[in-house]
């Protein structure tokens, strides 16, 4: 993956060319908000609540789905997709930190 370094609101992140974080422990809640704006979304506490569980996930080496997250009924698979756009998995992975997409899946 070919690296490299963003400026953003004063704040250097390292992210990979398709965007995600390359260090999950640098993600912070600023980091996550910057994020969310390149997606044009404003976080409610209910996109926190996915956040905080999809970060659960990673740290406990669970793959992440959409069957994983609705079944905690935080959201249904409707409310996902309105709250991450139309690919709740790729937006929601990026603003949580995530550095990559190998242990993602899109299954619902």
């Amino acid at each position: 993956m070919n690296e490299h370094v963003q400026k953003l609101k004063k704040l250097e992140i390292d992210r990979s060319a398709n965007g995600f974080l390359t260090n999950f422990n640098k993600w912070t809640i600023e980091i996550g908000e910057i994020i969310a704006q390149e997606h044009n979304i404003h976080l409610t506490n209910t996109h926190w609540d996915v956040i905080s569980l999809i970060q659960e996930l990673y740290k406990k080496k669970k793959e992440i789905t959409i069957e994983a997250i609705t079944r905690t009924e935080i959201v249904n698979i409707n409310e996902l997709f309105d709250l991450f756009t139309d690919d709740p998995i790729l937006v929601s992975t990026k603003i949580a930190g995530l550095p990559c997409l190998n242990k993602l899946k899109k299954t619902a």
